[in-house]
């Protein structure tokens, strides 16, 4: 029995990892941004109910980037360890809602869960991202952003 033997193309596997490497970090930006966000909301908050389900949620964020930091650091490359003007724009954005009241701040994390959500989405459509970090997106990264959702829906009621 013949065995083909398939060429492999060397730029192509150092370009998929590339690719996955680039969006593996520009998520884990957006989960620092979000790490950033939920910090500075439970600073302003003094209702105990409300910093308790932000910090739970802060908690899944930081597993979240923990996660996207080993696959980074397991592709042979380097985490970003800031989430660059993102995380300054969050801040921003986290602290001028904090001015306009509890609602607001609940609507800014949430439009930030939400934004979360369809970069994983993105991620899932990427022909350069790896399956088996493809399956970790799907069944654990947002499935958390969705249950965010409902969390922060819940304290705006």
């Amino acid at each position: 029995m013949l065995i083909a033997r398939r060429r492999v193309n060397h730029s192509t596997i150092m370009n998929d990892t590339t690719t996955c490497i680039f969006v593996c970090n520009k998520l884990l930006r957006g989960e620092l941004a979000a790490i950033d966000s939920y910090e500075e909301a439970i600073s302003k908050t003094e209702d105990l109910g409300q910093k308790e389900t932000l910090q739970q949620i802060l908690d899944d964020h930081r597993k979240s980037a923990g996660t996207l930091s080993e696959h980074v650091s397991g592709m042979g490359a380097k985490p970003d360890s800031d989430a660059g003007p993102w995380g300054s724009f969050a801040e921003v954005v986290t602290g001028a809602a904090a001015l306009l009241g509890e609602a607001a701040v609940l609507s800014a994390l949430m439009e930030g869960e939400e934004h979360g959500i369809r970069e994983y989405e993105g991620a899932l459509h990427d022909p350069g991202v790896m399956n088996e970090i493809k399956v970790v997106f799907r069944d654990t990264h947002i499935p958390r952003l969705q249950k965010h959702i409902v969390s922060l829906e819940n304290l705006k009621h």
